[in-house]
């Protein structure tokens, strides 16, 4: 019901930049989106949160990219954005779109869509 697509990763040198977007498509019912984002997973490591940003426009960052990247959208809410400034070896990862939507029935339900992943490396 929520597809959602990345693109944008590659290579870049330290200290370079990047910029991520995210398509969203949405078909049949899927209730309300609540937030989307980006996560991160390097070889090894848990998947962590990098960004996102809520449907009324609240963002949180990780500690470790906080002013270095910015996660934004279009006023449609179908893309979203991760722009990386100052990349460092350690952004090197493979990078997820991530979209939370909310169902209000008897119950409340919540259900997590991902992207397929684009790689982000980091290297001189």
């Amino acid at each position: 019901q929520v597809q959602l697509v990345e693109s944008g990763g590659g290579l870049a040198q330290p200290g370079g930049s990047l910029r991520l977007s995210c398509s969203r498509v949405v078909s049949g019912s899927t209730g309300r989106l609540e937030s989307m984002g980006w996560y991160r997973q390097a070889p090894g490591k848990e998947r962590e949160l990098v960004a996102d940003i809520t449907s009324g426009g609240s963002t949180t960052y990780a500690d470790s990219v906080k002013g270095r990247f910015t996660i934004s959208r279009d006023s449609s809410k179908n893309t979203v954005y991760l722009q990386m400034d100052n990349l460092k070896p350690e952004d090197t990862a493979v990078y997820y779109c991530n979209a939370k939507y909310i169902k209000l029935t008897t119950t409340t339900r919540r259900n997590n869509y991902w992207g397929q992943g684009t790689q982000v490396t980091v290297s001189s």
